[in-house]
């Protein structure tokens, strides 16, 4: 950042480190959590140690692995990654010890699928298995939901959950946490969002039940709460854990921003220590006259939690400039910056906005063998401004 005539410049928020409990990120750029639909028998492979490991190179302060299943039962597909057993809990070790030494924390994002199980991949349309697949080796599995509804035509109708499901799926969620601590994530999230099994008991429009887990808001969130308690229990006091929200969902209202404010308000007491904010998935993506699609569309929801809740957030949805994200720090509206799609495009986008802010010594944030090079350049190009060497 410019400071006044005959200052030095200040140093961007952006760029700058930033504490959760006892870990530090070098800066406040996360990676997203991406689904890539590589696994292989639910464990990572080397598609995933590339995709996330260019992350880290190019100077990234936490680098979020995809939505990581915490059973079996609960993957979206047959290509998605779990951490329930010894093999994934290692393969998934290689991931984060080479994300460590490339200086960046690494953080797992725990999720059950619900009633959204058994599809194809995205670009499939998250198409509902059939016996045809079945005929390939993937046939379809039933789900489990608070509530009997199918997530979409076609799809199986999920099993009601009862109080020993809950309790099983709580546990799956702690075990997972546990072998995360073990595979080396520095963070946990739990994903709360995008129509996953806690957003299904959150809403109204999959959540029927009229027992403790139904009903008002204080009945529907129940589950999420005492999910939390449990894996908060068992994750360490001195990592952080994160919520994954979907701050508004739903047609006519179902699930509004001031919900997610009341949850946001009880995860904070329960330890939780960020808000990572999004939106949608019960019914499919959001349309455009609820959540428009500008640039940063997620911040407003961000600043009214933080705001409100008085938690810190995360923020992410379009955020592609340097100047744009250093400004919703700057203003605290949120206190981390997201990106996933732009990092995709540009994996060293943190070098470049650290350049584009004047933040210290860009290059530092990549691998000394790339940044030797890179200054070696930058040298003769001062010494031969007109391109004459080529050394």
């Amino acid at each position: 950042m410019v400071g006044a005539p005959g200052e030095a410049p200040s140093e961007p928020l952006l760029l700058k480190p930033i504490a959760f409990r006892g870990v530090t990120a070098r800066n406040r750029i996360v990676v997203s959590p991406m689904s890539q639909y590589a696994a292989a028998d639910a464990a990572p492979t080397d598609w995933h140690l590339v995709h996330l490991g260019k992350f880290a190179m190019g100077g990234a302060g936490i680098v979020f692995v995809e939505e990581t299943a915490v059973e079996e039962r609960a993957r979206k597909t047959y290509h998605c990654p779990g951490i329930y057993n010894d093999a994934q809990v290692k393969a998934w070790r290689r991931v984060t010890d080479f994300l460590r030494s490339q200086g960046a924390l690494s953080a797992i994002q725990l999720g059950h699928a619900g009633r959204k199980v058994a599809t194809k991949a995205p670009w499939e349309g998250f198409a509902p298995l059939t016996e045809d697949d079945a005929k390939h080796g993937e046939p379809p599995w039933q789900g489990i939901a608070p509530s009997p509804i199918p997530f979409k035509p076609g799809a199986m109708v999920p099993l009601e959950m009862d109080r020993d499901d809950i309790r099983q799926v709580i546990a799956s969620h702690v075990e997972a946490c546990r072998r995360s601590l073990d595979a080396g994530f520095d963070i946990c999230e739990v994903h709360g969002a995008h129509g996953y099994i806690v957003q299904q008991f959150l809403s109204p429009i999959t959540n029927k039940r009229t027992d403790g887990y139904g009903g008002d808001i204080a009945g529907r969130m129940r589950f999420a709460l005492e999910l939390i308690e449990a894996v908060r229990a068992a994750w360490p006091d001195d990592r952080p854990l994160f919520f994954r929200a979907s701050c508004v969902d739903g047609k006519g209202g179902a699930w509004e921003l001031s919900d997610t404010i009341v949850l946001a308000r009880e995860l904070k007491q329960r330890g939780v220590d960020v808000i990572d904010c999004s939106s949608g998935g019960i019914e499919g993506p959001l349309t455009l006259a609820v959540v428009p699609r500008v640039p940063g569309y997620h911040v407003p929801f961000a600043e009214r939690i933080r705001r409100e809740a008085g938690i810190p957030t995360m923020a992410v949805g379009l955020i592609t400039d340097p100047f744009q994200a250093e400004s919703y720090l700057a203003e605290g509206r949120c206190d981390l910056i997201a990106l996933a799609r732009e990092l995709m495009w540009n994996p060293n986008w943190p070098v470049h906005a650290a350049h584009a802010l004047r933040s210290g010594d860009p290059l530092s944030l990549l691998p000394p063998s790339y940044a030797w090079w890179l200054r070696r350049r930058d040298e003769v190009r001062t010494l031969y401004p007109t391109g004459t060497e080529t050394a």
